[in-house]
């Protein structure tokens, strides 16, 4: 029986010219994180993170506040968020639902959950480059593959992959024949409006399988420094 102890990447840089770079505030998050679970975590024996440059420059604020040895995270893709860009500009393009460059943050929310609402929802004649089902079925294999290393194991990641394993493991036979992908798609979209940056979600891993054992841990942040986005 192992954890396998997923985190969300800190505060990306919203508004600027690379969204991939960590905000100040979002690298103080993740030194928070580090200095957190290193008083409260088994040291961890495995570490995988996505491929995204907000992925390596969490896990690098981690160590700086932990201040691990003998830990090097694996990169595996399966772990990157969907190209949430990609799903904007279908969903304009199809729907002549389109917004502007200059939004507030609460607007472009609004934006966001139409779109992704209509990428769930989308039929098999309106191709997106990765339909839901499909980013689901990566996410589940990012699970498996880290769930075969010896544990703990930390495993930095993106809201949106957080979202789609604990909706998954909430609701394990949506996915099967006969299944509805668009329920396990709306319970999908109210986790992932809330997976703070850094949180942690543990994930209970043994003979028997993958249970989710907690969801959106964030004690280690103070107040002002919880943020969504």
């Amino acid at each position: 029986m192992g954890v396998l102890s997923l985190v969300r990447h800190g505060q990306a840089s919203f508004g600027a010219d690379d969204y991939d770079v960590l905000s100040e505030v979002g690298r103080a998050q993740a030194r928070m994180l580090g200095r957190w679970m290193a008083d409260v975590e088994p040291h961890p024996v495995s570490a995988v993170r996505g491929g995204m440059r907000r992925h390596r420059e969490t896990w690098e604020g981690m160590l700086d506040g932990a201040d691990w040895s003998g830990v090097d995270a694996e990169v595996d893709p399966n772990w990157d968020e969907f190209d949430f860009l990609a799903v904007l500009a279908h969903h304009g393009e199809h729907t002549g639902d389109t917004i502007g460059h200059d939004v507030d943050r609460r607007e472009f929310q609004r934006y966001f959950e139409r779109a992704t609402g209509h990428w769930i929802a989308a039929a098999a004649e309106e191709p997106y480059p990765e339909p839901f089902a499909d980013f689901v079925a990566r996410a589940r294999t990012a699970l498996r593959t880290a769930a075969a290393q010896p544990g703990p194991t930390v495993a930095v990641t993106s809201g949106g992959v957080i979202a789609a394993l604990a909706a998954v493991l909430l609701t394990p036979g949506a996915l099967q024949v006969g299944g509805d992908p668009v329920a396990l798609g709306s319970l999908w979209e109210r986790l992932n409006t809330v997976v703070v940056n850094t949180s942690v979600t543990r994930v209970l891993v043994g003979a028997s399988g993958a249970r989710l054992l907690t969801f959106n841990e964030h004690n280690h942040l103070d107040r002002g420094l919880v943020t969504y986005r």
